[in-house]
C-alpha cells in the first residue's frame, strides 16, 4: 500500500506542478507590459515546470498538509489549509525565477524597472491566482492520481477510513 501511496503522490506532484507553472505562466505573460509572448510563455513555462517538479518531488507535500491540519475536520475548512500550504510552498519560488527572468530581459533592453515592486505586485496575484487554482484542481487531481496508483476511493477519500494519522470525526 506505501508503494500505491508513493505513486500516487508522484503523480499528483507531476499534475499539480504542471498545472501551477501553466497557468502562473500565463498569468504573468498577460499581464506583461508588452503584451503576449509566446516564446516567453513556452520558455517561463518549461522553467517554472521544472522548478514545480524539483518542489514536487522534494517537499513532502502530504506530510506537511497532514501534520498542520491533523485537527481539523475534513471539509471546505482542512482543504483551504490545504491549498493555502501548497500555495505557499509552490508560488514564492516559481514567482522568483519568472520574474528574475522578465526582469533580466526587459532591462537587458534599456528599461529601467525596479524589481522589487516587480516582484511584490507578481507574487500577490500569483499567489491569489494560485489559491483558487490549487483549491479547485486538488480533489480532481486526487482522484486521478489514487484511480491511476490503484488506490480505491470512497467519497471523495480512501477507501477504508481516514488517511494515516488522521483522526475520523
Amino acid at each position: 500500500m506505501e508503494q500505491k501511496a508513493k505513486k500516487a503522490g508522484m503523480i499528483m506532484s507531476i499534475l499539480m506542478g504542471v498545472t501551477l507553472s501553466f497557468c502562473l505562466s500565463l498569468l504573468g505573460n498577460l499581464m506583461a507590459e508588452t503584451g503576449f509572448k509566446p516564446v516567453a510563455f513556452i520558455v517561463s513555462f518549461i522553467v517554472s515546470t521544472i522548478i514545480s517538479l524539483i518542489i514536487g518531488f522534494v517537499v513532502p507535500m502530504r506530510k506537511i498538509s497532514q501534520g498542520v491540519t491533523k485537527n481539523m475536520k475534513p471539509g471546505i475548512g482542512s482543504r483551504c489549509v490545504e491549498a493555502l500550504i501548497s500555495d505557499l510552498i509552490y508560488t514564492p519560488v516559481i514567482t522568483l525565477a519568472m520574474i528574475i527572468m522578465a526582469w533580466k530581459q526587459a532591462t537587458s533592453h534599456g528599461a529601467e524597472i525596479p524589481f522589487l515592486p516587480m516582484f511584490l505586485k507578481s507574487l500577490g496575484i500569483s499567489l491569489a491566482a494560485a489559491f483558487v487554482i490549487i483549491l479547485i484542481v486538488s480533489p480532481i487531481f486526487m482522484k486521478i492520481a489514487f484511480k491511476s496508483a490503484g488506490i480505491p476511493m470512497e467519497g471523495g477519500r480512501p477507501a477504508g477510513g481516514p488517511p494515516t494519522g488522521r483522526p475520523e470525526q
